[in-house]
């Protein structure tokens, strides 16, 4: 609750001289009604916003208004408090009014009445004299009374209509007592300004404000930089651990260095995310976990994947990724493939919940069934099914193949593999210099001894099958059997495929599409071209590769510098990069009311509400530079 509307009121002028010619006598009906409707002596009013257009005609008729009724019988030593938010701003017109409220209830806030501007000389047309009433021309304390404090704030229509409200302090509200929050891991804070020197001017300010006074709550600052001010084009997104790391960001920001939790500059091209699934090699030990539990909407849904691949396992999700006893390798295909699914389709949704939502989905390989699982063309279930049995039918291809990534385009990698005729095959095209062969592990093994010998960069994939070649032809009856009853639906999100490198209707979802997706090569570059063609310009992957399969059952062999980015500051990202992000999700839904330094006006910038040459001043309440009119 920021202030009370204590009473108001609103009547016409009536006759007079011309169309735009106020009445004062229509003005003071107007302030006693609304005091009347407060129930409050116009004593008991402390400050009163004036309409104050700027006018010799106009101002000098409102102020006799103001004297002739809060002038009259004030205590000794408390007149009252005059000024004009125009002075400021110019004449806002129709806004005119509810900008008085919004400086009325701020100043009533702070406890401190603003100055008036260029008003250093009453106007000598207001007999100042004949009531209690000064023109404030600094800033001052709000008057100590014993009692809430009151302003009134009028406004004044072109063609006669006179509007007049009174505004009380609020009472003071109790704060619930709620247990203490849990740190957030990792922390965002978002800056934006109009130019990239606005930008690092606005965090010398927010450094200057953690310098001096009380310390506001990391989360409760971070909530208010989201949630109060204006995005602009140039932006900083501020990632750390703590305020510690936050600090040293913005210093980083200040003098224009690096640092490893600040991402800065123009905003990107933005539009509807597309929400990237990779495949098999994106897991690493302890994945998952700390999410599990700190992020409730994370871990229900890893709970609905739990029950649902039940049927097709014979283990434990949680007590796999939490490394409990007598659990399975993630070595195994038919254990590490559902996992990354579960992980995968959890992590969207956590995502989803922070308002990342996918404008498109693609998927590499086997994260196509996350793919089409968070777009909407399979359930849950039927999703689990196939993630489940596919690679429990792959496990019988195991220990007979394997998979080698060449720095190479494809096309090069076609005429390095002829040799070796149908023992090595194309298995994905993952960009112009990226290309994935699989066949026979003698095969592979000539291969990467050629590649060394030239210098080139080449590497094992850690797996002993080989996915997308003529070895899955073996388990084609099997899966279109076990496959046969899933059923897809068209989807409301756009699927990229990359068995066809481009836009699918996902109705031909079936069990024929899980054997092609698993047999043919993984289009992937060409999906990816697709998507650009389409307009698609930001990319989101919802996992993190962390070790090869091989090394995913060893600890860490080092601790990293900083914990894992969270959700919230992966979503703060996505509204850095351009995002369509709502960017109060971005912050916790416990943080306080906060304030936070303005933004500076950038160098050289302009104002429209400037006073031109002939209105003579930005408010009539001093004396006019030349003869009255």
């Amino acid at each position: 609750m920021l202030a009370l509307v204590r009473g108001s009121a609103v009547n016409q002028d009536g006759a007079s001289s011309r169309l735009t010619a106020p009445n004062g006598p229509a003005q003071q009906r107007v302030i006693r009604q609304a005091l009347a409707s407060a129930g409050l002596e116009p004593s008991e009013v402390d400050v009163v916003e004036a309409h104050g257009t700027g006018t010799p005609l106009g101002d000098p008729i409102e102020a006799q208004a103001l004297l002739a009724t809060y002038g009259r019988e004030r205590p000794a030593g408390q007149p009252l408090l005059l000024g004009s938010l125009k002075s400021n701003l110019g004449h806002t017109q129709a806004a005119a009014g509810v900008g008085g409220v919004i400086k009325a209830v701020l100043a009533m806030r702070h406890g401190v009445v603003p100055p008036t501007l260029h008003a250093e000389d009453p106007s000598p047309q207001v007999d100042w004299e004949c009531g209690a009433v000064r023109l404030v021309t600094g800033a001052e304390p709000w008057p100590r009374t014993g009692r809430p404090r009151r302003a009134a704030v009028s406004s004044f229509g072109v063609s006669g209509t006179n509007g007049h409200v009174v505004l009380e302090q609020a009472p003071p509200v109790e704060q619930p007592v709620t247990a203490p929050r849990r740190p957030e891991p990792v922390l965002p804070w978002v800056l934006s300004a109009r130019t990239a020197e606005a930008l690092r001017a606005q965090a010398a300010n927010l450094l200057e404000r953690l310098a001096d006074g009380p310390q506001p709550d990391p989360a409760d600052l971070g909530h208010a930089l989201a949630t109060t001010r204006t995005v602009h084009e140039h932006r900083a997104v501020l990632v750390g651990a703590g305020t510690d790391e936050l600090r040293r960001g913005l210093a980083a920001l200040v003098s224009d260095s690096t640092d490893p939790g600040l991402l800065r500059g123009p905003a990107g091209p933005g539009g509807d995310p597309v929400l990237v699934f990779p495949g098999q090699g994106s897991q690493w030990a302890g994945m998952a976990v700390e999410l599990l539990d700190s992020a409730p909407v994370f871990a229900a849904r890893m709970a609905e994947c739990e029950q649902a691949l039940r049927p097709w396992t014979d283990w434990s999700l949680t007590g796999l990724l939490r490394a409990e006893a007598d659990v399975p390798s993630l070595d195994r295909v038919d254990v590490v493939q559902p996992a990354l699914f579960a992980v995968m389709v959890s992590l969207a949704e956590l995502w989803r919940c922070h308002g990342i939502l996918p404008g498109a989905v693609v998927g590499h390989s086997q994260g196509e069934i996350a793919a089409a699982c968070v777009a909407g063309a399979l359930t849950l279930e039927d999703a689990a099914k196939v993630v489940a049995l596919r690679s429990r039918a792959l496990s019988a291809l195991s220990g007979r193949g394997g998979m080698a990534s060449l720095a190479l385009p494809v096309a090069q990698v076609r005429q390095r593999i002829a040799a070796w005729g149908d023992r090595l095959s194309i298995a994905a095209v993952n960009g112009p210099a990226s290309t994935v062969v699989s066949g026979e592990p003698q095969a592979l093994a000539e291969l990467l001894a050629q590649a060394s010998e030239r210098d080139e960069r080449a590497r094992p994939v850690a797996v002993d099958y080989a996915s997308h070649s003529a070895h899955v032809e073996q388990i084609h009856e099997q899966l279109m059997a076990e496959l046969a009853d899933v059923i897809s639906c068209q989807s409301s999100v756009p699927f990229y495929s990359t068995v066809t490198g481009g836009l699918l209707d996902t109705t031909a979802l079936d069990a024929g599409y899980w054997y092609r997706n698993l047999r043919q090569t993984v289009e992937f570059e060409q999906a990816t071209r697709a998507l650009l063609a389409d307009g698609y310009r930001c990319c989101w992957r919802p996992a993190r590769t962390r070790c090869s399969p091989s090394a995913s059952r060893r600890p860490r062999p080092t601790p990293e510098p900083r914990p894992p980015p969270s959700a919230r500051s992966a979503a703060t990202r996505a509204g850095y990069a351009g995002s369509p992000t709502p960017w109060p999700s971005c912050t916790s839904p416990e943080s306080v009311r906060t304030g936070t330094p303005s933004t500076p006006a950038a160098p050289g910038a302009r104002w429209n509400c400037r006073p031109t040459p002939s209105s003579g001043s930005a408010t009539g309440w001093r004396t006019p530079p030349g003869p009255p009119t």
